[in-house]
């Protein structure tokens, strides 16, 4: 419904009979005013009263006319406006009435796409697990293939690690047994051949670990050779039997080492003439016995640790260049079969 701002426009004749009775209703109080006796008694303020009073009702009552003319024009207008929408309405009842039976037909023929449809995903449906069944089954055979494979791959790389292993301690059975002998050209030779071995073992992540004689022994970097021997208190390295490797970072076989018990403190009755003491605090395990080591032997390199080749700062096996036949240690054993030592692969 629109609203009407139309406006009912009244000539002078309808304001000229307000007018004039507002002016003599006036113009009645003004002079009973002047007329009327100092003071002015209640009868004559009454009708002064009245007349104001009786002047501002004619000067508003024809506004008051024109606002419910105005009124009942808009109420006769929204009849009009009402009634032609109303008009309207059946018309789009009728269009309604089409439409609907349009939509009847339509949903009719929506109905039968609907069953066709159901039907077509039903047959998705059928062929997607079909699809899904074939690929599950060809995953678990490539998995499985794929299983098989890393299998392979794992137990060619053990078998490469122990043959690669094996090389490296006949090597460093060789290096030992050239230190043993004393010949200062065959140690050179010999060191040299082992640093390049253990440099191409290193390319693959092939580090070897050995130990520094005199260390503390740890049962976490080092073993004996006989591992159901026990280990004595104070026990200190004497030797490096057969090294220990570590595998990118993995331990794979702990140092097999030779160890003696250090001494707790220089006892005063000891002498020259006794050297019983020495030699009770040096012993070997699984091997041939050690003799009595010297009093201070040669100073070696830095040892990696597992933890430093896990970290990528693994620094070089001491290699026994520093040995010349100054230094000879003919007293130690020599490894006796160390590629039979297991791995921890």
């Amino acid at each position: 419904m629109s609203a009407h701002t139309d406006t009912v426009h009244l000539g002078p004749r309808f304001f000229a009979p307000f007018v004039l009775g507002d002016i003599l209703l006036v113009a009645t109080a003004g002079l009973i005013f002047l007329q009327a006796d100092r003071p002015m008694s209640d009868p004559q303020m009454l009708c002064v009263a009245a007349c104001v009073l009786l002047a501002a009702v004619f000067g508003v009552l024809p506004f008051e006319l024109r606002r419910r003319a105005e009124l009942r024009l808009i109420e006769t207008g929204t009849l009009v406006s009402t009634l032609s929408q109303i008009q309207q309405l059946e018309s789009l009842a009728q269009r309604i009435e089409a439409a609907t039976s349009q939509w009847q037909t339509a949903q009719e023929h929506a109905a039968s796409t609907t069953t066709a449809a159901r039907e077509i995903a039903d047959r998705i449906a059928a062929e997607h697990a079909q699809f899904q069944q074939f690929l599950t089954q060809a995953n678990d055979a490539e998995r499985s293939h794929l299983r098989l494979e890393v299998d392979k791959l794992r137990r060619a790389e053990g078998d490469w690690l122990q043959v690669l292993v094996r090389v490296l301690d006949h090597v460093y059975a060789l290096h030992f047994a050239a230190v043993r002998s004393g010949q200062a050209n065959l140690i050179e030779q010999l060191s040299h051949f082992q640093n390049a071995c253990r440099d191409a073992a290193r390319r693959v992540g092939l580090t070897p670990l050995t130990a520094a004689p005199g260390v503390p022994f740890d049962p976490e970097h080092h073993q004996l050779p006989d591992s159901r021997s026990a280990v004595p208190e104070n026990a200190v390295v004497a030797d490096t039997i057969a090294t220990g490797y570590v595998f990118q970072g993995r331990l794979l076989r702990r140092t097999v080492v030779a160890v003696r018990v250090a001494p707790s403190a220089p006892a005063a009755s000891n002498t020259p003439e006794d050297p019983a003491p020495a030699e009770s605090n040096s012993m070997s395990f699984g091997l041939a016995s050690l003799h009595p080591t010297p009093a201070q032997p040669a100073p070696e390199p830095d040892v990696p640790t597992p933890e430093n080749c896990a970290n990528g700062t693994e620094t070089p096996a001491a290699d026994d260049t520093t040995r010349g036949p100054s230094s000879p240690r003919p007293d130690t054993p020599a490894p006796s079969s160390p590629s039979d030592l297991p791995l921890q692969y």
